[in-house]
């Protein structure tokens, strides 16, 4: 008899280059995604992450070209260095406020990102964030940052009254 257990952890590059996958839905049972783990799935549009994960890490969702949007839960509170790394396709991003650190590159060569909204809750932003991010026009960034180093030049805030405090800085 066999006795099954739950997937709790994804490991590192487990799905490293599947070409065919085109959606992934992660059961609630994993609360781990290792580093890498669909790195270069370059046919998926589409990924659920489910609440139980607490931190994207390093490469995760790196190079997959076709990926257009993302929506983090809640229960993640960091994103992993170049976790986005070169999604073309993605032009839609939701940072809940549970997020308090951006990594280096995170969203490094994601082309077809327009804007993005850093929640009040994050405390640190990575290294080049943003490097390569062309069609970028609008970043907003919460007031209570003095600055910020995106795309290699230096944004300084300007307060903003009618959006609740936050930043809104042009490229």
């Amino acid at each position: 008899m066999y006795t099954y257990y739950p997937v709790t952890s994804i490991g590192e590059m487990a799905f490293y280059y599947c070409p065919n996958v085109t959606s992934i839905a992660i059961p609630d049972s994993v609360t781990y995604l290792g580093d890498g783990a669909f790195c270069g799935c370059p046919s998926m549009t589409s990924i659920t992450i489910p609440n139980s994960v607490t931190s994207i890490g390093d490469a995760v969702f790196a190079h997959c070209t076709s990926l257009t949007s993302v929506t983090i839960p809640n229960s993640v509170t960091s994103i992993g260095d170049w976790a986005f790394r070169e999604d073309t396709s993605l032009t839609c991003v939701t940072i809940p406020n549970s997020v308090t650190s951006i990594g280096d590159y995170a969203f490094v060569g994601c082309t077809s990102l327009t804007s993005i909204t850093i929640p009040n809750s994050v405390t640190s932003i990575g290294v080049d964030v943003f490097d390569g991010c062309t069609s970028l026009t609008s970043i907003t960034i919460p007031r209570q940052r003095h600055q910020h180093r995106v795309r290699g030049v230096h944004l300084l805030p300007q307060p903003d009254r009618d959006n609740g405090g936050s930043t809104q800085s042009r490229l």
